[in-house]
């Protein structure tokens, strides 16, 4: 089975690292990308196509990594050429993924979403929807650990969506709570007191959330945008708007981020740094 990656950042290159270690035949296209990007492309050994109308006509599973605003686009330039099964992974509304899915012409898709960290390797959960879901879970024989949530395209992307209001509005909230206990001295005590009413090991937790918040800051904005859409079908989403500001504000703070700190302490000591400039 020939499985292509469109796009190739950290969820396709990891999940790549995986497959190649489990015999798989995996391939992608790098052409216009950066130079870092062609750099880990190189270093993970994955089959490079000369482009992406190549990369389709070669997949038996084709998935779309993208960035949410890249979807449609990508679904739009390969539609046409998709002879295997289309998966679009990104973190888009039910809606976009319609839209996303009426450009591939042969109608084999399937409606996938990540929950949880992709850093966990093959072992992330992936959930899925679709006629073609089945297709697309064969891929478990390689290690990936692929569940089938439903028969309709949307039904997938619908719970990310919604787990991802919840947990980067907890993320949004926890970074404002954090930040503000470390300008005053008191966040080790803080976060103390909010782990007797939280889970084992809610420290550990927090930093990660607070760190993620702001090394993925700008993919978290677009990906909120998707999220207030489908909340805005049932209601106003006061908090999901909030949410949105807050990682939008965010980017631009540290947008010149060069690399993921060690720690939440380090994290702030930079964003200082870089209001003093």
């Amino acid at each position: 089975m020939k499985i292509g990656f469109l796009g190739f950042g950290e969820v396709a290159s990891t999940l790549t690292n995986g497959l190649l270690n489990q015999g798989a035949d995996v391939y992608t296209c790098v052409e216009g990308r950066s130079i870092k990007t062609k750099q880990i492309a190189k270093e993970t050994g994955v089959t490079l196509c000369k482009s992406n109308k190549e990369l389709a006509k070669t997949s038996d599973i084709l998935i779309s990594s993208v960035t949410p605003v890249q979807a449609i686009k990508i679904a739009q330039e390969v539609g046409k050429h998709s002879k295997g099964v289309y998966v679009d992974i990104n973190n888009i509304s039910p809606k976009t993924i319609k839209k996303t899915m009426s450009f591939i012409q042969n109608n084999k898709t399937v409606d996938a979403a990540i929950i949880g960290s992709v850093r966990q390797g093959l072992d992330v959960q992936i959930i899925a929807s679709g006629k073609y879901a089945k297709e697309f879970m064969e891929l478990n024989q390689y290690g990936m650990n692929i569940t089938i949530v439903g028969m309709e395209l949307g039904q997938a992307s619908a719970i990310k969506m919604l787990r991802s209001s919840f947990t980067k509005g907890i993320s949004a909230l926890l970074f404002e709570t954090i930040y503000s206990a470390y300008k005053m001295g008191i966040d080790e005590e803080v976060i103390k007191y909010i782990a007797k009413t939280e889970c084992e090991g809610f420290k550990d937790s927090a930093t990660s959330r607070i760190i993620s918040s702001a090394v993925h800051a700008k993919r978290r904005y677009e990906e909120m945008d998707e999220v207030t859409e489908l909340i805005s079908e049932n209601l106003d989403p006061k908090m999901s708007n909030a949410t949105q500001d807050f990682f939008k504000s965010l980017y631009e703070n540290i947008n010149k981020l060069e690399k993921r700190p060690d720690s939440y302490i380090d994290l702030f000591k930079i964003m200082e740094d870089l209001n003093k400039k």
